[in-house]
């Protein structure tokens, strides 16, 4: 029997779209740039190298806890006999949160699956079985990310707070500031996840009972309304700071001063 599309519950249209606008363009964009980003990421996390220089440490290799250059674990090296790059170690968990995301789900289901392509075009896969099944169906673990989420984002929190930090006092630099924008833009994005609101907010039968959660809440669902927008800010954001480090730490430029 014909499933999907072209089920015999579906209406019986012969145009793959009725759409006459651009439609393509969205997921081609979102296709580009995830692309760019994964290439990027991968590429740096492999690396093992230009990750640090003081104060600044990569968000992509925070917290350090592999065999890791001098000065950039502020946590300790229980992994130093990991033979491979120390991002590895703890990019699975950031990693893991924004792959597992709602409105990440949406954006690489259209860009790369084509699970549909954009609304009210047909998709080219005969059958559709959600996430109900291997292997779709780990992303169920989202809510468990986003908690490993959380404990990343305090310790990128201290990187930037120390980022201020110098051993002959304090100082404001153009890195200090880029992981100000970038420390903010995370918790945003972390804080407006759908998890968060269920964890705030969920499983309760009276909000007049549960004053403050209730308040949470509310705070959470206006946060979640950008939950999108937040989501591709702060994927910009720490690639400008790890970027940011790798041209100090290589020597390809100055850091800029302001006080």
């Amino acid at each position: 029997m014909t499933q999907g599309v072209q089920g015999p519950t579906r209406a019986r249209i012969e145009p793959r779209t009725l759409r006459e606008d651009r439609w393509w363009l969205a997921p081609l964009a979102t296709f580009t740039v995830f692309s760019a980003f994964v290439v990027y990421a991968t590429v740096r996390a492999f690396m093992g190298s230009d990750y640090y220089v003081e104060p600044y440490l990569s968000p992509f290799y925070s917290p350090c806890l592999g065999d890791c250059v001098e000065g950039s674990s502020d946590f300790g090296q229980p992994f130093g006999w990991f033979p491979l790059s120390a991002a590895l170690i703890i990019l699975i968990f950031p990693l893991g949160f924004r792959m597992t995301c709602y409105y990440y789900r949406k954006s690489y289901y259209r860009a790369f699956w084509l699970s549909p392509p954009a609304c009210g075009v047909a998709e080219p896969h005969g059958t559709y079985t959600g996430e109900s099944r291997f292997p779709l169906i780990f992303q169920n673990a989202h809510r468990y990310f986003w908690y490993a989420a959380v404990v990343v984002g305090l310790i990128l929190t201290f990187d930037t707070v120390i980022s201020f930090r110098e051993a002959d006092g304090g100082h404001v630099g153009l890195g200090s500031l880029l992981m100000v924008v970038n420390i903010v833009l995370i918790w945003l994005y972390t804080l407006s996840c759908h998890s968060c609101r269920h964890a705030v907010g969920g499983r309760l039968r009276h909000f007049s009972k549960h004053p403050v959660r209730y308040r949470l809440w509310t705070w959470v669902s206006r946060l979640n309304v950008n939950h999108g927008r937040y989501a591709w800010y702060s994927l910009f954001s720490v690639a400008l700071v790890d970027l940011y480090v790798f041209l100090l730490a290589s020597g390809t430029i100055s850091e800029t001063r302001f006080l």
